[in-house]
């Protein structure tokens, strides 16, 4: 029994480690691949048999993600984003009502579309409007991806520790927006103010754009029908609809399309990222059954993780040292110890989330913005990110523990 402790412990803190640095050293294991191998050996070390192993994988979250990941590659390969940059560009004559308008753009879609495959998306596009308005990318790739972050805190489908989080809290689509979004949009406010302060050369100026965007390419007939079926799940989410039938359902509505190849869909799905899901979903299956007994977690209810600040703090700083993703799943059997679980879960979806601002590291998004600036000739450093990311997690988040604990 104490050697299967070891043997669970060994294999949890071995994949999180991986997960932690992004690779194992002297392999070509990635962070997907280290969740397959640790899930593979909780079963063949006899941590998990193979029947709780299938269980133990969220089946709800895994496919409320590729619903999502199908309805957001139909609107991009319509053209739909390219449509809203070019109003967006139209419309904002000045810096800063361009910079508020990037914020709310990716604040807003991303609290519904998944913020990882918005900044896929908004990236390419903001790098494109700012060089042909001649003004400094920087501060708008900035804000894509901080203002993506914070938007995606405000609902389930924002992001996919906030679908792990929906799945193993039940709470209704609405009630969890109606507690987050108010946090969220107060935190969009934020963003753009602190950009704006740092970055005064380029937004308090009495210049103004001239240029016209060229017009955007868009199949129009699939931009209605992808906008339709987004209203219509999101309808559906707020409505009561379980969001993985709905998100699912809409997905599979989207692939029934004589303009648009399947292979081309099946491109944009990020099968890795729901690989880890399903790998991270065992490992932490087996920990919990073989080293968390009620004795355990009740010990660790000394360290009064319970109340708001502290699981707050805690949060923040796991999901900084292992990503939000498995930071979410680790403290799964803490918070099923609490006795507030809803006020708890919510705590951690916002934690999580917000925390992913705190250095370029700090999230998938973040990452993909400056992966994507970089293939455009554009160097985001680790400063510019973290002299406005670091103040702009610790307000946000005291934010959020002000708002959840007010009652």
């Amino acid at each position: 029994m104490i050697a299967l402790k070891i043997a669970a412990l060994a294999v949890f803190g071995a994949t999180y480690l991986v997960i932690a640095i992004g690779r194992l050293p002297g392999l070509q294991l990635d962070r997907a691949g280290a969740a397959l191998v640790g899930a593979s050996l909780m079963v063949g070390l006899g941590v998990l048999p193979l029947d709780e192993a299938y269980r133990a994988v969220d089946f709800d979250t895994i496919i409320l993600l590729l619903g999502m990941m199908i309805v957001v590659a139909n609107l991009r390969l319509s053209g739909f984003f390219r449509l809203v940059n070019g109003w967006v560009a139209r419309q904002a004559r000045h810096p800063l009502v361009l910079l508020a308008a990037i914020v709310l753009v990716a604040g807003l879609f991303s609290a519904f579309l998944v913020n990882d495959a918005i900044c896929l998306v908004m990236t390419p596009l903001v790098v494109g409007l700012t060089t042909q308005l001649r003004r400094n990318p920087v501060p708008y790739l900035l804000a894509t991806a901080m203002a993506s972050n914070i938007g995606s805190a405000a609902t389930i489908t924002g992001n996919p520790q906030n679908m792990i989080i929906g799945g193993l809290s039940h709470i209704p689509y609405a009630d969890f927006a109606a507690a987050l979004a108010p946090i969220s949009a107060i935190g969009l406010v934020v963003t753009a103010v602190l950009i704006a302060l740092v970055y005064r050369e380029e937004f308090w100026t009495r210049e103004t754009f001239r240029d016209e965007p060229p017009p955007a390419r868009a199949n129009r007939a699939i931009i209605v029908k992808s906008v339709l079926v987004t209203l219509g799940i999101v309808a559906c989410f707020f409505a009561g609809v379980a969001p993985a039938k709905a998100a699912i359902v809409g997905g599979a509505l989207l692939l029934l399309t004589r303009r648009i190849k399947s292979e081309k869909i099946y491109a944009e799905i990020d099968w890795t990222l729901l690989l880890m899901f399903a790998g991270l979903f065992v490992v932490v299956a087996g920990i919990e059954k073989s080293v968390l007994s009620p004795e355990v977690i009740a010990r660790a209810g000394g360290l009064h993780l319970e109340r708001l600040p502290v699981l707050s703090a805690v949060t923040a700083v796991l999901s900084n040292l292992v990503s939000n993703v498995p930071a979410v799943l680790a403290l799964k059997p803490l918070v099923a110890s609490f006795a507030d679980q809803r006020r708890a879960w919510l705590a951690v979806a916002m934690a999580s989330t917000l925390a992913g601002n705190f250095t370029v590291l700090g999230s998938i998004a973040n990452l993909i913005v400056i992966e994507r600036a970089r293939a455009e000739g554009i160097a985001l450093g680790y400063w510019a990110y973290f002299k406005i990311g670091a103040p702009l997690t610790v307000l946000t988040i005291l934010i959020g523990v002000l708002w959840l604990g007010r009652s």
